[in-house]
Formats: C-alpha cells, structure tokens, sequence
C-alpha cells in the first residue's frame, strides 16, 4: 500500500528511534489502524500531531520544516474559515474553489507568487 509523504516521514523517525506502530498509536492515543490509515493517506492528518512528533522526537527546525512540508504534502483537503470572511474575500474563496481543478501550473505559480508577495515572504 502506497504511502503519503507523510507517513514516509513519520515511518523513517520510528525507525531511527526503535518505535513501533504501536507505539505511535499509543502516543496519539488512537488504534493501530487509524495510524495506518493516517499514513496511507485516507484519514487527514490530525493537527494536533505535529506538535506533538516535534516534541516527542525533539526535533530541531529543519526537522519541524520538513515536517510541516510533509504534512501538507499529504493533505487531501483544505478547510478556509470563512466565518469572518465578507464581500469579495469570500467571493475570492468561493471562486476559487470552484475554477480550482481547472487552473493550469502557470496561473497557479502566478496566484502562488501574488499571495506569497502580499503575504510578505
């Protein structure tokens, strides 16, 4: 069964650290199976566990990084709160999701590097 970049990730610390499934499903208090299905990629990745696998395997910032980017790199889906969202903010959102799929690479670089500029990286 193929796995998500993110159970590679979490699969290659139990290793180095001697762990088990068992022991990550004990960790997060949840089953054996759930954790399989986590790193398989056909339950979400509970936000929670990031905090948690850093601080459980004390890993350092580039560690955290590369985290971080595996768990988004398995996400499946993305929630937007648009509780406090208006006008054309929402509208923004709504649009997006519905011309999503059909956006080639180039637009998507171009949005990507539009926010990344508003954003201040």
């Amino acid at each position: 069964m193929k796995c998500t970049k993110f159970g590679e990730y979490i699969r290659i610390l139990r290793i180095k650290n001697g762990e088990s499934m068992k022991n990550t499903a004990e960790l997060f208090n949840v089953s054996v199976p759930f954790v399989s299905a986590v790193e398989n990629g056909k339950k979400s990745i509970p936000e929670t566990w990031f905090k948690t696998l850093v601080m459980h395997y004390q890993l350092d910032e580039n560690e955290s990084i590369e985290l971080r980017e595996a768990i988004d790199n398995s996400k499946t889906n993305v929630k937007i709160d648009l509780s406090k969202a208006l006008g054309v903010k929402r509208e923004m959102a709504m649009q997006f999701q519905r011309s999503f799929n059909d956006i080639d690479d180039d637009t998507a670089l171009k949005i990507i590097k539009l926010l990344e500029k508003k954003g201040g990286k």
